[in-house]
């Protein structure tokens, strides 16, 4: 059974940043994309930003510019570095990896809260 394993939530002011990472607990075969979504109390999961193994990186539009998504493979870790927080950005972000042909894998979620 694989785990993926959120780290670098926190609280932090508007203005901060924060980096998150995500490791999984051993090597996933068949990825597509891996990736961050979050979901805000009361809101619905939304895709914040992905990586394709292609390279091909999307980004919601509330966070382009200021969030960056990267990989490293042969750690099979994502990371999402978070600039210019704005309270609008607190939520639980999720780690997400999508596969071909397989099931697809979640983070137990890390709280990121920006205070005004």
């Amino acid at each position: 059974q694989v785990q993926l394993v959120e780290s670098g939530g926190g609280l932090v002011q508007t203005g901060g940043s924060l980096r998150l990472s995500c490791a999984a607990s051993r090597s996933i075969g068949s990825i597509t994309a891996m990736g961050w979504y979050r979901q805000a109390p009361g809101k619905q999961r939304d895709l914040v930003a992905r990586i394709f193994t292609s390279g091909s990186r999307n980004y919601a539009d509330s966070v382009k510019g200021r969030f960056t998504i990267s990989r490293d493979s042969a750690k099979n870790t994502v990371y999402l570095q978070m600039n210019s927080l704005k309270p609008e950005d607190t939520a639980i972000y999720y780690c997400h990896v999508s596969r071909t042909y397989a099931r697809d894998y979640w983070g137990q979620g890390t709280q990121v809260t920006v205070s005004s």
